[in-house]
């Protein structure tokens, strides 16, 4: 018979690995989607649409995760897994059934994975807390190591899946034909109902619960509300408004970042005050937690853009460099990202089975800081690179990833009381979450405005050496500067910008059509990326030198953690210490009582 915990082990890196690919899947596969769909997201009013289709599934899950975690403790975190396998494999099978077409069908899908996201968000939150429930401390660096290859390597798994899945021609099966965007969402159906019913068959509550403690409305409110209006603003802000090619400074999102912010400075006054809170925040009074979290949080935080980066990167310039067609870049984008899961893959088992033994400290160190290394490295490339040079540093990257992803998961996770497991493992991968939402529009705004800083120097030359007419190189000039977020997406989704930017000054007064060989030339995959060139190069080396600086101030918070601490029990390598005696679940319990006695150290006395 197989141990129990190997059976939690395998069926929450299913559901982690199902949720991860699903998080990303679509930033490849977009261009499929849109043109299976008949929905044109180059047109104004259908930008939203891509948006959210982009972003709102991360948006919800980073919403949820701390009230799911929260819920779990008090209910059983088996059955709230459970339940959340269940919600995400029946939006899976909605997904893939959706019968619209046009505008109605894109908001189905928006709809659809908006379900699906809370679907995973309870397998988020609660598969670090079943980990650490089901395996000893001396093993859950190993399990970790496991489990967080399924949560980060499904982000890496799902764009390589979605860019070959993009190159699938329709399926034709008899009198019906399944269209390939269909296909992206099949992917999580069979194996999504398999995992739903091995969990309620296999999965039980062993965990402490705390059925008597009441739901903290007014912290799940203010937490819930502020973190969407962040997120949602932020997102938004990367919409152009006005004259800008920004929407930063919208009253809409400026509203939303002050009235989030706001919402969020009142929840932790609420979560200080009331008996049984949301969140316990004395848990960040445990310098294992704090630490793991701010690092973990910094780390998304410079993570989240490198994805969007390299794709925008390989799809916009450097493919289309090298003479490959716009429609063949979403699979080719997938297949240059792989040595960067190869590097997650190999580290990531190796370094939660040396964490066991050796601690976390100086392998998650060393993680973050191979990972600085490797943005740095990213800035100084050219941005017409040489592929082997990018792919060392892609596979550097993916090693240091998971050096720092299971030692320091299972440090944070060993450090706090087994009755807020479930609060602590959706508060890790909150911050995880809402790192990489706020990452994407960070980066995406960086590039943009330091490519609409620089397209008016090099536009006008471009355009005149493929023989554009003055009057007409004005007119199509002041597109392509006065839009760069337009141009970037439109690479971005598998489309020539300068065919749909042709389109757009079409009807523009003054226009003259030009001659076929002029129209070839401007068409040409090369051209559109010799233009942005410049530009691009500039801004992106500026977003890697940014993410190696918030990468290695994770480095460094991760050398300050301390020695390993494991709450109740002896670290590798620490002098063994009685578990402190328990108290009732709703009362302040050994974290304050320590606090008291340590100054501040929370949980009983860190082992240093």
């Amino acid at each position: 018979m197989v141990d129990y915990k190997w059976t939690v082990l395998s069926n929450t890196t299913l559901g982690g690995l199902l949720a991860s690919i699903d998080g990303t899947i679509l930033l490849i596969s977009l261009p499929v989607v849109f043109k299976g769909l008949g929905v044109n997201p180059f047109e104004t009013s259908n930008f939203p649409l891509l948006i959210w289709l982009l972003l709102g599934y991360g948006v919800v899950t980073a919403t949820l995760l701390v009230t799911v975690g929260r819920l779990s403790d008090m209910w059983g975190r088996a059955r709230m897994y459970n339940f959340g396998f269940a919600v995400f494999s029946t939006a899976s099978i909605l997904l893939f059934l959706e019968p619209w077409t046009g505008t109605a069908g894109a908001e189905a899908l928006i709809g659809f994975r908006l379900i699906q996201a809370v679907g995973a968000s309870f397998l988020f939150a609660n598969s670090a807390a079943l980990l650490t429930d089901a395996f000893p401390p001396t093993e859950r660096g190993k399990a970790m190591g496991v489990n967080q290859i399924a949560f980060i390597g499904g982000s890496l798994i799902g764009l390589i899946a979605g860019g070959i899945i993009a190159g699938i021609p329709d399926l034709h099966l008899g009198p019906y034909v399944l269209p390939t965007w269909r296909l992206i969402f099949l992917v999580s159906v069979p194996v999504g109902v398999i995992g739903t019913v091995w969990a309620y068959w296999k999965l039980r509550e062993i965990s402490i619960r705390a059925p008597d403690q009441h739901i903290d409305y007014a912290g799940n409110l203010t937490f819930g509300l502020g973190l969407t209006l962040l997120l949602v603003g932020t997102t938004y802000g990367l919409l152009p408004y006005g004259s800008s090619s920004t929407g930063w400074g919208s009253p809409w999102v400026i509203g939303a970042l002050l009235g989030g912010a706001a919402l969020l400075g009142a929840f932790v006054l609420i979560e200080l005050r009331v008996a049984d809170p949301m969140f316990r925040l004395s848990l960040f009074k445990v310098r294992s937690f704090a630490a793991g979290t701010s690092a973990a949080f910094l780390g998304s935080l410079a993570r989240g853009g490198l994805m969007l980066l390299l794709v925008i990167w390989f799809q916009g310039i450097w493919l289309p460099l090298h003479g490959y067609s716009f429609a063949e870049t979403p699979l080719w984008a997938g297949i240059l990202m792989m040595p960067m899961i190869v590097g997650f893959l190999i580290s990531g088992p190796v370094s939660g089975w040396l964490s066991d033994r050796r601690g976390p400290r100086l392998l998650s160190t060393i993680g973050m800081s191979i990972g600085a290394a490797s943005f740095f490295a990213l800035a100084a490339m050219p941005v017409d690179f040489v592929y082997w040079q990018v792919a060392v540093i892609l596979f550097a990257s993916g090693c240091g990833m998971g050096m720092f992803a299971s030692p320091n998961a299972a440090a944070v996770m060993n450090s706090v009381p087994p009755q807020n497991r479930g609060a602590a493992s959706g508060m890790l991968a909150t911050l995880q979450n809402a790192g990489q939402q706020l990452s994407l529009a960070m980066f995406f705004t960086i590039v943009i405005v330091g490519l609409a800083a620089h397209l008016g120097g090099t536009v006008p030359g471009a355009l005149s050496s493929a023989g554009v007419p003055s009057n007409d190189a004005a007119i199509l000039g002041s597109a392509i500067s006065s839009n760069p977020t337009g141009a970037l997406f439109g690479a971005f989704l598998g489309e020539n910008p300068m065919a749909q930017l042709l389109s757009l000054v079409s009807t523009a007064p003054g226009w003259t059509p030009l001659s076929p060989s002029t129209t070839a030339t401007v068409l040409a995959p090369h051209f559109f990326a010799s233009v942005v060139e410049p530009g691009f190069g500039a801004s992106i080396s500026s977003a890697f030198v940014v993410a190696g600086g918030l990468t290695g101030a994770a480095a460094v918070i991760s050398a300050l953690r301390g020695e390993p601490f494991i709450y109740g029990a002896a670290a590798p390598g620490a002098a063994t210490r009685p578990k402190p005696p328990a108290t009732p679940s709703g009362s302040a319990g050994p974290i304050s009582e320590s606090i008291a006695t340590t100054g501040g150290g929370g949980g009983p006395r860190e082992l240093r």
